[in-house]
């Protein structure tokens, strides 16, 4: 399994990821859940839920981390807490051997996936989904939610996340296919923000 995109994990989970056997799956997940949420269920603006994504998308982005060809923020455990050091996905990826990855990628893929609900401007959301339906929807069907794209899961996604990695991609710090960044290279700033607060929307 290899090649695609995802975000930030935890703090502890060096340790965690370290001691844990290949096959011992909860503690695997168990380490990522202490960023991504129970179940793999954000609770963070900043951070993506695992639960529910695609297989291959997520085996792809921890393989990504770990060869160093995504970026890979800094990050507080629990976005604040200075009694955790910081640590970066780069640093938790590391960690995992290929059978890690794709047993957490295969595991997370058998949860549901949980929309956030969070706060979104209507009228910026209705032109996000005019967006979306031009753009985006040929392989992010369902408004992005259908795990059988196998690309990217962004309906119900944190916003703040959605933010980060658009920001990303329209840097050039993050690969997307070539079809992708044809179409991505046509929005604007605004038409970014617009998607963010319709992914918001999905709930």
């Amino acid at each position: 399994m290899k090649r695609l995109p995802i975000y930030l994990m935890t703090a502890v989970l060096a340790t965690t990821f370290s001691a844990a056997n290949a096959g011992d799956v909860d503690a695997l997940m168990k380490g990522c859940n202490d960023c991504h949420g129970p179940g793999g269920v954000s609770t963070s603006s900043d951070v993506p839920s695992l639960a529910g994504f695609p297989e291959f998308v997520h085996s792809d982005a921890l393989y990504m981390y770990r060869d160093n060809e995504r970026p890979c923020a800094e990050s507080k455990y629990r976005h604040g807490d200075t009694s955790r050091p910081a640590i970066s996905m780069c640093g938790v990826a590391a960690k995992l051997s290929d059978d890690d990855i794709d047993a957490l990628a295969a595991a997370y893929a058998e949860l549901p996936y949980v929309k956030m609900k969070q706060d979104f401007d209507a009228t910026l959301a209705a032109a996000g989904k005019a967006i979306h339906d031009e753009h985006c929807d040929k392989c992010h069907s369902e408004a992005g939610t259908n795990p059988d794209d196998e690309a990217g899961m962004m309906g119900g996604q944190p916003m703040g996340y959605l933010r980060s990695s658009f920001k990303e991609f329209a840097a050039d710090a993050r690969s997307q296919p070539k079809k992708m960044k044809e179409k991505f290279d046509m929005l604007s700033e605004a038409d970014l923000e617009a998607l963010a607060h319709y992914y918001g929307s999905i709930q």
